[in-house]
């Protein structure tokens, strides 16, 4: 018996070994992603890569530019906002655990925890500025504090809006304020219960007059019962100025960044796609956003691809999927998205920065930096292109990307990196 075990848990560490690696040759980066067969295993392979510290380096960026720390010893930054002065506003938080359903919620839980900061989540908004340029902020204030997991951020006509984890807030706002000077106004609650997903990602419509609040599934694919993904899994439009709300897409599994194109005015979306389908299932996407959309999950991936794990199976709403505009890569975990505008960046003129925190399922590890998608004509337009590497050293993490943010006026990119606790600024070499 002692003998059959010992073959049954070798075999199954052989097998998830096996089921980890990725296939060489796979291209799933674009608009027509490679999509291998389902590898469904007992346990997802899990890796992360473990922190390190930067010992005085910095990410890499391409040759003609520097990369500074604009600020250090954070707590947990995530999202960021360049307001109208240059100032930045960083939201810090690490949010809340999800109560564990399965032993692999367990095990998963251990892995991910490996490749965090020690630091707990600030709760606060913190203010830099950053005066003479070089770099480094001069002035550090909190902005706003004992918030709840803030993450998504906007600006409109004079007023800052935070998306905590479980309500969307507004804070008046003066040019030059380093300090808000009351306490945030809540405009509507947010989905909060269980909260698998707890980011709230954030944009404002381009007129202003609306607000959209991305919103994950409260599980990988529906196996809390999909009693608990009620409001989930969707994109809000809220009324900016009287807080009502309605579902303006579906079917989005973890909306983590929200962002208007600057030539359409359409609203695009990074999301973090399904787990356990095999390290190159499912590609993680950005997309535009088409009022009334629904994107699949539960019930199917990349479009018509069906999930079989779900149920009940729903052809009909299989039938109805969209197919996202453009693949990143399967677990990149992409929480950053940034649009260029204004005269750009050196060669980045048209199209968005994504931030990629790293994959955890899969053996050989994806994302973990910075990339460019090229746009042409209000749509992306080739290959995506590495902007800040360097986060990974000898299988190891020095950084983890998440929110990104390019300022037009400055002609920056600015980075915030939740394991190093940092603000990283990416500018041309002077």
């Amino acid at each position: 018996m002692v003998a059959r075990n010992l073959i049954a848990v070798s075999a199954l560490a052989l097998a998830l070994a096996s089921c980890g690696q990725s296939r060489p040759g796979i291209d799933q980066e674009g608009a027509d992603p490679n999509l291998p067969a389902q590898r469904e295993t007992l346990l997802p392979p899990m890796k992360i890569a473990t922190p390190v510290g930067w010992e005085g380096e910095t990410p890499k960026a391409p040759d003609g530019f520097t990369v500074t720390a604009l600020a250090t010893g954070l707590k947990v930054p995530r999202q960021m906002l360049v307001l109208p002065n240059g100032d930045i506003l960083v939201a810090e938080g690490s949010g809340q655990s999800a109560p564990a359903l399965r032993p692999k919620d367990v095990i998963a839980g251990l892995i991910k925890a490996r490749g965090k900061t020690d630091v707990k989540g600030g709760n606060r908004l913190t203010l830099l500025r950053d005066r003479d340029g070089d770099g480094k902020a001069e002035v550090r204030t909190v902005f706003a504090d004992g918030l709840n997991s803030p993450y998504g951020l906007a600006f409109v006509d004079g007023q800052i809006y935070v998306a905590d984890q479980d309500a969307l807030l507004r804070f008046a706002y003066r040019d030059g304020d380093t300090k808000a000077t009351g306490p945030g106004v809540e405009v509507t609650k947010l989905p909060s219960r269980i909260n698998h997903h707890w980011t709230k990602s954030l944009a404002a419509s381009a007129d202003g007059t609306k607000l959209y609040v991305g919103i994950g599934s409260n599980s990988n694919i529906g196996e809390r019962g999909l009693a608990v993904e009620g409001d989930r899994a969707q994109i809000w439009e809220i009324d900016r100025v009287t807080g009502a709300h309605r579902p303006y897409a579906t079917g989005t599994r973890n909306p983590t960044a929200m962002a208007i194109q600057p030539e359409t005015k359409q609203l695009w979306t990074v999301a973090n796609e399904r787990d356990e389908l095999g390290p190159q299932l499912v590609p993680d996407y950005l997309t535009s956003i088409r009022d009334g959309g629904f994107y699949g999950w539960p019930y199917s991936y990349w479009g018509p691809n069906a999930d079989p794990r779900v149920h009940p199976q729903k052809p009909e709403m299989v039938k109805k999927a969209i197919r996202p505009d453009y693949a990143l890569g399967s677990h990149v975990a992409a929480l950053g998205l940034s649009f260029v505008s204004g005269e750009g960046l050196g060669p980045w003129k048209h199209g968005a920065f994504v931030g990629q925190h790293g994959s955890w399922n899969r053996q050989d590890l994806s994302g973990y930096k910075v990339v460019w998608v090229p746009f042409a004509n209000g749509r992306p337009a080739g290959k995506p292109q590495d902007v800040l590497t360097g986060f990974l050293k000898d299988g190891h993490a020095r950084g983890r990307p998440v929110g990104v943010a390019y300022d037009p006026v400055g002609r920056r990119l600015l980075v915030a990196d939740d394991l190093s606790n940092t603000v990283w600024r990416v500018a041309p070499r002077r």
